[in-house]
Parts: C-alpha cells; sequence; structure tokens
C-alpha cells in the first residue's frame, strides 16, 4: 500500500513539474506581454538611444519574437548584477544581455543556443606603453572590467598578477575609468570596446592588437531551468531567423557597421 502510494504521489509529482513546464510559453502569450530582462549600458547590444527608447540588436531580436509570438514587448532594465535575480524572481521571462554561458550561471539559469561569438580585449590609452597583454600583467597595473561578467573572470585567470578594479555599468563605464587615470587598462570583449570608442576623443584609447584568453566567447538569451518551452522556441526562433534572413540584417546592421549611430 504504502509503494502505491508513493507511485501515485510521484506520477502527480511529475505531471505537477511537467504542467509547470509546459505553462510558461502559455502564460507569456495568455498575458499577451514578454518580459525581457536588460542591461542598457550595453551598445550594441542593449542601450537606451537620443529618442528615451530602447533598443539594440538584442532587443530587435527580442521585438521580433514578441511579434512572432504575438504579444507586446515589455523591457526591464536592470544592473550587470541584478539580471540573473530578475529572472529567477520571476520579474522577467527571458534575459537578453551580452552574456556568455559558463557552468557557474547554468546551475542558475538555462542559456539558449549561442546567438553571436566576441573575443575579449585589452585596452589603454593611446600614451601606454603596453603593447601586449603580458605587459598588463603586471603588480603596479591596475586593470577595470565589469562587475561580474566573462571580462573579470578572464582579466583574473590571465591577469593574474595585475590590480583588477571592478565597475558596475555598461563597457562605457572602463573607458571613462582608464581616461579619468583611475585604471590603466580595461577588459572586456572587443565589439563593445569598438563600439564605444567614437564618443571619446579620437585616437585616447587603442586595443591591443592580441586578444585575451583562447578562442572566442558565446553571447546567449537565457530563461529559467523550469521554463524548458520557451527555451526550446527560443532556439527554433532563431533556426527561423537565420533561414528568413531576419537574422542576417540585424548583424550587418548592429554588429558589422556603425550605421546606427547615425539613427539612434
Amino acid at each position: 500500500m504504502k509503494t502505491r502510494i508513493l507511485a501515485v504521489l510521484l506520477a502527480l509529482m511529475l505531471i505537477t513539474a511537467g504542467t509547470a513546464m509546459a505553462n510558461t510559453l502559455a502564460d507569456i502569450v495568455k498575458r499577451g506581454e514578454l518580459r525581457v530582462a536588460v542591461q542598457s549600458g550595453a551598445a550594441p547590444y542593449a542601450f537606451v538611444d537620443k529618442n528615451g527608447d530602447h533598443t539594440g540588436s538584442m532587443v530587435d531580436f527580442a521585438k521580433d519574437m514578441a511579434d512572432r509570438m504575438g504579444v507586446k514587448l515589455k523591457i526591464l532594465d536592470f544592473d550587470w548584477d541584478g539580471l540573473i535575480p530578475a529572472l529567477l524572481s520571476g520579474k522577467a521571462d527571458m534575459l537578453a544581455a551580452d552574456m556568455t554561458p559558463t557552468l557557474k550561471r547554468s546551475l542558475k539559469i538555462s542559456f539558449c543556443d549561442p546567438w553571436y561569438w566576441v573575443q575579449p580585449a585589452v585596452f589603454t590609452t593611446r600614451e601606454a606603453t603596453f603593447m601586449r597583454p603580458k605587459d598588463v600583467d603586471k603588480p603596479d597595473v591596475t586593470v577595470g572590467v565589469l562587475l561580474g561578467s566573462t571580462g573579470e573572470t578572464i582579466a583574473k585567470k590571465y591577469l593574474p598578477n595585475a590590480k583588477i578594479k571592478t565597475y558596475k555599468g555598461g563597457g562605457r563605464m572602463i573607458v571613462q575609468a582608464l581616461l579619468a587615470g583611475h585604471v590603466d587598462a580595461g577588459v572586456n570583449d572587443d565589439l563593445a570596446v569598438l563600439t564605444v570608442l567614437p564618443d571619446f576623443p579620437p585616437k585616447s584609447v587603442r586595443v591591443l592588437d592580441r586578444r585575451l584568453g583562447e578562442g572566442k566567447d558565446p553571447l546567449a538569451f537565457a530563461v529559467r531551468h523550469d521554463s524548458v518551452n520557451l527555451w526550446q522556441w527560443v532556439n527554433q526562433y532563431f533556426k527561423f531567423a537565420r533561414s528568413d534572413g531576419s537574422y542576417d540584417k540585424n548583424i550587418k546592421y548592429w554588429m558589422e557597421s556603425t550605421d546606427w549611430k547615425k539613427d539612434h
């Protein structure tokens, strides 16, 4: 009898769990709104333009997702260290940031398939004598990174002798700190660095030729562990986007040119 009762309880638990997972996407459609957590200080991925509107490559992808779902898009803005908590708390259905999947982060959230790849880069002032990453790896050198970012992890791994100083916000914060003399160099993904440089005095900052680390880092959207159906849908979305040309259109505009600067 006890065995039968336990079997029934287990079956009910599995049914309940399956229903919970199956309802994530249905809840979005029923609500009529897709809630996406972003960090707005990260052009060209996500930022607020001159008109006060949220925009960027990942925001455009999220808008397209919402359109194809037949729902409205709600952008929720958080600091970098508030993105994962916002997703886990249920405030957001999805996380859209220039975030690299890692095993540690995957203990908390589920990453969708990568949609883009970047390389970590070291940058410094035009006058600095650093030529290679190993020139920065010294006890008297202070390196600026974004708190909780992959850049922070990579800097600590490949520049173990340097002093690591963390900042909250977007990549622009590190460039500002560099030009203000608060740090001697910075580490961020190469695209994020090159994107913000035109906003600062010409030739005031340079990126070292050799990238930091090994290979490229993937970027991916993320959902909660129980949002299996939403995870599947996002992966399927990118397959469709690649096949109908909308993915290439987004990448060429936001990632492979600076035309968006004139529009936003």
